[in-house]
């Protein structure tokens, strides 16, 4: 059996992983949707949504896209990432596990190094650590 999280807003998969209203976690058993549930994001703090996600068991996470420290996080957590992903959430995870998932060129690549420069510096409010 495997979990599968997505960043969801609504019943769509959020473009913004870390700001997802809430992740879905889809339980999957011999490549069907056994069990849907749903977790609040806790708030924007590093390291949290990993942890989050691995108690609530996920072992891979299918989103939009995400930056390459995010992916090596989970990936450190055991989780696996599968970016690309569009539209309905519970869609993305049956299209995930019938390989059709499109994850070609918005994919989080690997391998082909750092070409997209992300400056993860969008919105986040600078040094505001007291």
């Amino acid at each position: 059996m495997k979990k599968i999280a997505v960043p969801v807003q609504g019943e769509n998969v959020s473009a913004h992983f870390g700001h997802a209203p809430e992740f879905k976690l889809f339980s999957t058993e011999d490549n069907t949707l056994s069990a849907e549930e749903v977790i609040e994001n806790p708030g924007h703090q590093p390291g949290l949504l990993p942890k989050l996600l691995n108690e609530a068991g996920a072992d891979i996470i299918i989103a939009s896209g995400m930056g390459q420290k995010a992916i090596a996080i989970f990936e450190h957590n055991n989780i696996e990432v599968v970016c690309g992903a569009a539209g309905n959430a519970r869609e993305a995870v049956s299209n995930y596990l019938n390989d059709k998932l499109d994850a070609s060129d918005n994919a989080c690549s690997h391998g082909d190094g750092d070409h997209r420069h992300e400056h993860e510096h969008h919105g986040h409010g600078g040094h505001s650590h007291h």
